[in-house]
């Protein structure tokens, strides 16, 4: 067994040294992985989140402001053809939201929504001057779909920060077979492109465990992350939704979802990489186990409480009855419990990734 793990820790410290593997070696980390190279690939990736964030954690107050979306992906709540209540948030309870994420010492404010294309390109720069000319020392991320690369132009100029669009799978096969006809890897990764070309930080990812998904997958995934390098990287478990046609099928698995966290901060160790809701929701424990796995980002969420439980993406999503003041206490009391900190601050990403080495 010794010998075994060796040859996977060696995979790991290459990985580690050249920050590239082989998109072969990436799917034997997967298939060949056990108990000794998981706790390895965790201490290393701690280490090295350590060394350039210290025992920092970021936080981002997320703003779910519509759960209308034009798209009927096959794994999401809000898919279009779904019958649930949906909402949209007005100018004014954006800004009410945003105020009290900067309350709570949220210095970045994430948009999210489906793709609602009611918010014309017009709109959201009307929102993002807004937001802009109100808190100008704070990060904007939008977080909206797939959209022309005009409207990413002009919310970026208006002011947006960062741009996080979660490519899903970088194999067109296993790509078409989570989306309906129209929707193509392609154009997923268009968008991508044009976002890094427009100066966005940029964050990509995607599920651990969805439907189809195998090793090879996975490992074409970090091979993705590796060679298009985006600043951010959101993974976590595929947990299915009630009334899609992924409805039966199994969750994904934490410990693979903390496994590819570690991989992915050792094959950049500076990378902004969240303990994703959906950890979280999968295990009471899965934020600090995704913590202690490399990750360094929290995303409390900050929308009004009337409307949270309406964004629904998958079965058993949490915090969606907590008021946020106590939200934020209680990350505070787990972060210290285990040796972390909330830091204060925008949270960017950090240039030289060499600086420490």
């Amino acid at each position: 067994m010794e010998d075994y793990s060796s040859n996977l820790i060696r995979l790991l410290e290459q990985l580690e040294r050249e920050q590239t593997l082989p998109v072969e070696n990436y799917e034997r980390l997967i298939t060949e992985r056990n108990d000794t190279v998981i706790r390895v690939a965790a201490e290393m990736a701690r280490h090295l989140c350590d060394r350039f964030f210290s025992r920092n954690v970021y936080t981002r107050g997320l703003i779910e402001f519509s759960n209308i979306c034009q798209n009927d992906c096959f794994y999401c709540g809000l898919r279009h053809s779904k019958s649930i209540r949906r909402y949209r948030l007005t100018l004014d309870e954006i800004l009410r939201s945003c105020r009290l994420a900067w309350e709570l010492d949220y210095r970045t404010f994430v948009l999210q929504s489906g793709e609602d294309m009611y918010f014309t390109r017009d709109r959201l720069v009307e929102i993002i001057q807004s937001i802009r000319e109100e808190f100008p020392e704070a990060a904007l991320t939008l977080s909206i779909g797939e959209r022309d690369r005009a409207c990413y132009q002009a919310c970026f100029d208006a002011g947006a920060d960062r741009f996080l669009l979660r490519h899903e799978s970088a194999d067109a096969e296993h790509y078409a077979s989570l989306h309906p006809a129209g929707l193509a890897l392609e154009s997923r990764m268009q968008c991508l492109q044009d976002l890094k070309e427009i100066g966005y930080q940029v964050g990509a990812g995607f599920m651990v465990g969805s439907p189809g998904q195998t090793a090879r997958h996975i490992a074409q995934d970090l091979k993705f992350i590796e060679t298009f390098d985006p600043e951010m990287v959101g993974v976590g478990p595929f947990i299915p939704s009630e009334g899609t046609p992924f409805a039966e099928e199994k969750a994904g698995s934490l410990e693979l979802s903390c496994y590819v966290v570690s991989l992915l901060r050792i094959q950049n160790p500076q990378r902004l990489i969240p303990a994703t809701t959906a950890v979280a929701s999968l295990n009471p424990e899965g934020r600090i186990r995704a913590l202690d796995s490399g990750a360094n980002v929290i995303m409390p969420n900050v929308t009004p409480l009337n409307v949270r439980g309406d964004y629904m993406l998958y079965n058993g999503k949490i915090c969606i009855t907590e008021e946020a003041h106590a939200y934020r206490d209680s990350v505070d009391a787990l972060l210290a419990k285990h040796g972390y900190e909330r830091h204060v601050g925008r949270g960017d990403y950090k240039e030289d990734r060499h600086a420490l080495r």
